[in-house]
C-alpha cells in the first residue's frame, strides 16, 4: 500500500509540521488540512500548510489513504466521530497523541471497524498553533507506532514508510509500554515543571518578583517546559494517569530519599545521583536525542 494523499485533522505544531514537512521532502503526496477554528484555517492557508484547507471535516478526509488526527488527546473522539462520514472504508486512521492506550480505545469506539494504527511522534516544541509548526520538527526524532492486535501489515507498514520519509526514526511498541515509558520521559517531567513554576509563582508576593528577575539556567528551563500548551497536557495527564501516579509514586519515594541525604549531610549519596544523572546526560546527546543549540540545533 502506498499513501498518496494525507488529511491533516488540526492545523496546530505538529499537524502544520506534517504538512509543512510532505512539501520540503519533496514527497509524492497531496495533503488537505482542517481545523475547527475558521481563524487557524485562513492563517493555516496563508502559511501553506497543507495543499489544500477544507471547509469542513468531511471534506478533509474525503477520498485520503491517511487520516492523521493531531488534536489533543481528550478531543480525539469528538475529532474522530467529526470525520466519520467522509471516510472510505480503507483509510488508516493514525494520531499524533502522547498516550495512546486511551486514544487506541477512544477511536476504535468511535469508529467502529476502521483500520486505526496509533501513533506517537517524540517531537515538539512549546509552542502551540498554525505559526508554531516548522518543516523539520520530525528529523532524527522517534515516531512510536503502537499498532493493534491483528492491524493490517500493509497498512501498518505503509504508515511506517510515511513517518520515515518525514525524517523520523520509526519503532513500533505496545500501547500500554508506551504509556509507561512516556509517563517517566515526558509526562512527569511536565508535571514537575508545572509544580515548580507554580510554586514559585505562589512565592512572588514573597520575594517582591525576585524569582523571575533573577532567574538561573534551571528555572529557565523549567518555565520553557511549563509554557506548553495547557490543554494538550492537561488531557494527557488524564487519559495517561494510571502511568503517571505510578512513575509518579516512584518520583515521590526517589525524592524522599533525597530529602533524607540532605537532611543528615550524605554527600556521598547525592555525590552518586549527581554523577549518575549525568552520565545519561551525556548518554542522550550522544544518541542524538539533543543538541547545545534551541530546539535540536534546527533551523525554522
Amino acid at each position: 500500500m502506498t499513501i498518496r494523499s494525507v488529511a491533516i485533522i488540526g492545523l496546530g505544531l505538529l499537524g502544520g509540521s506534517i504538512g509543512l514537512a510532505v512539501k520540503a521532502r519533496g514527497l509524492a503526496v497531496t495533503t488537505t488540512g482542517w481545523d475547527r477554528d475558521a481563524e487557524v484555517r485562513a492563517r493555516a492557508a496563508a502559511r501553506g500548510l497543507a495543499d489544500t484547507i477544507a471547509e469542513t471535516p468531511e471534506a478533509a478526509v474525503a477520498g485520503a489513504d491517511l487520516v492523521i488526527l493531531c488534536v489533543p488527546v481528550g478531543a480525539m473522539a469528538d475529532a474522530a466521530r467529526a470525520i466519520a462520514p467522509g471516510l472510505a472504508p480503507e483509510t488508516i486512521i493514525s494520531d499524533v497523541g502522547s498516550s495512546k492506550a486511551a486514544v487506541a480505545e477512544a477511536l476504535a469506539e468511535a469508529l467502529p471497524g476502521a483500520t486505526i494504527i496509533p501513533a506517537h511522534p517524540v517531537a515538539g516544541t512549546e509552542q502551540s498553533g498554525p505559526d508554531a509548526g516548522f518543516a523539520t520538527l520530525f528529523a532524527g526524532r522517534w515516531c512510536i507506532i503502537t499498532p493493534p492486535e491483528g492491524v493490517d501489515p500493509a497498512s501498518l507498514e505503509a504508515l511506517s514508510d510515511f513517518w520515515a520519509a518525514l525524517g523520523s526514526k520509526v519503532e513500533t511498541m505496545d500501547a500500554a509500554h508506551h504509556d509507561l515509558v512516556l509517563a517517566v520521559t515526558s509526562h512527569i517531567p511536565h508535571l514537575i515543571a508545572y509544580t515548580i513554576v507554580g510554586t514559585a509563582s505562589d512565592l512572588e508576593d514573597v520575594t517582591q518578583s525576585e524569582v523571575i528577575k533573577y532567574s538561573a539556567g534551571g528555572f529557565r528551563d523549567f518555565t520553557r517546559i511549563a509554557a506548553s500548551d495547557p490543554v494538550m497536557w492537561r488531557d494527557v495527564f488524564l487519559t495517561n494517569r494510571g502511568a503517571v501516579l505510578e512513575m509518579l509514586g516512584r518520583f515521590t519515594e526517589d525524592l524522599t530519599a533525597l530529602q533524607r541525604a540532605i537532611r543528615s549531610g550524605d554527600g556521598d549519596t547525592l555525590f552518586d545521583l549527581f554523577t549518575r544523572t549525568r552520565a545519561i546526560r551525556r548518554a542522550v546527546i550522544e544518541q542524538g536525542q539533543d543538541d547545545e543549540r534551541p530546539d535540536f540545533g534546527r533551523d525554522h
